[in-house]
């Protein structure tokens, strides 16, 4: 995004890619369709970003969701709104909308080189490269990602290159966690879906999917509260979630339906055909039961089915989060992304300290630092915007 900015005011601009082609994270982020970004009141989408609402604010403004719609269409790929607010290429896919982006660069007079991979300046002040090459320029961006699906490209391994630049810990975000599962429960529901739940965390409640793991769970409800619950696990060293296992009943209604008779119906087959347990959530009440979490009385089982409590360890490692918080610090920065340390040098995209919910807000979030550091590049060069 920055070399499309910087390349339409007339100036010379290469790209380097660490990897053997272009755009790797933005094609797996289209595996399961490309959610570019979210159609909810911009005053909504804001507050998404957390602590780094305030300075965000002004870069999400100059390229909001409505903006990055039209971009899509321009580039051929029409987008259209979900029914949960999100919003996606038609298509669906990544692939048609990186190839005609790269299709734009390219006409624009982008060099695009791979097999790339920066480690730092030389005494000259010239960019330097793993096979020994150099390159010299008047202004440089910096996206070189954070560390999380470091397959794909981004490992974090930039840190070590700005040792004078203040950079918070790289920490997973969008994570899932790891739970001490019975030896039982897991072998019996590991990669099995918890479908129509809500996690509570905190005073916040958000209703989704999630997948239990061999080691724990992860999924859209989780990591919609994984930055709460992952600090909390910093602080305190556990952090404990509730799961409601059927939202669309209230608590009162569940006890009395709890408190049918059997009529020696074994629990299983009680909780499945009176209260429409899936097989994964009555296995959750039995592994709350064999812990003597609860009794078994219909308010006890009440109080389970709609706050059973999920104790989480640890987050998952970097390598499989979604995304990453930390990076370089809004300190560091002028309000044109610039580092105040070294002139000429701009940060965009997952470098920077920030973090957001999946939902579209994460590639809206990079789109528009890279704007913003673009245009950071025009101003700096005397160019305009």
């Amino acid at each position: 995004m920055a070399a499309e900015v910087i390349a339409k005011a007339g100036l010379s601009v290469t790209v380097f890619e660490r990897m053997p082609s272009v755009g790797r994270k933005l094609l797996m982020a289209g595996r399961g369709g490309l959610n570019i970004t979210h159609s909810e009141p911009i005053e909504q989408f804001r507050s998404r970003y957390g602590a780094a609402a305030a300075w965000m604010s002004p870069l999400l403004d100059a390229f909001p969701p409505a903006a990055l719609r039209a971009w899509c269409d321009d580039l051929g790929q029409e987008t259209f709104v979900g029914s949960s607010g999100r919003v996606f290429p038609r298509a669906m896919k990544a692939s048609p909308l990186l190839r005609a982006w790269i299709g734009r660069l390219e006409a624009l007079g982008v060099r695009l080189v791979t097999r790339a991979e920066w480690t730092g300046w030389n005494a000259a002040g010239a960019l330097t490269f793993r096979d020994g090459s150099d390159h010299k320029a008047d202004a440089t961006v910096l996206a070189l990602g954070g560390a999380s699906w470091p397959r794909l490209g981004a490992d974090g391994s930039w840190v070590p290159l700005l040792p004078d630049i203040g950079v918070a810990p790289l920490k997973p975000a969008n994570c899932g966690f790891e739970v001490a599962w019975s030896a039982h429960f897991r072998s019996r529901y590991a990669g099995t879906p918890l479908k129509r739940i809500a996690v509570s965390f905190n005073g916040q409640m958000v209703r989704g999917e999630a997948m239990i793991t061999a080691n724990g769970i992860e999924g859209g409800a989780i990591y919609a509260v994984s930055a709460a619950a992952r600090d909390a696990i910093l602080r305190d060293g556990a952090a404990e979630l509730q799961i409601d296992l059927r939202p669309d009943i209230d608590a009162a209604d569940l006890t009395t339906q709890l408190a049918e008779p059997r009529r020696g119906a074994s629990l299983s087959n009680f909780l499945r055909k009176r209260v429409n347990l899936a097989p994964v959530a009555i296995g959750l009440v039995q592994e709350a039961l064999h812990r003597g979490d609860t009794a078994l009385d219909a308010a006890s089982l009440a109080r389970l089915i709609k706050a059973w409590p999920l104790r989480l360890v640890a987050p998952s490692g970097l390598a499989r989060a979604i995304s990453t918080a930390g990076g370089v610090v809004l300190s560091e920065l002028d309000e044109n992304l610039m580092l105040r340390r070294r002139p000429g040098v701009f940060v965009a995209g997952e470098m920077l300290d920030w973090e957001a919910p999946t939902g579209g807000y994460l590639l809206q979030g990079c789109l528009a630092t890279g704007m913003a550091a673009g245009r950071g590049v025009l101003s700096w060069l005397g160019q305009g915007v």
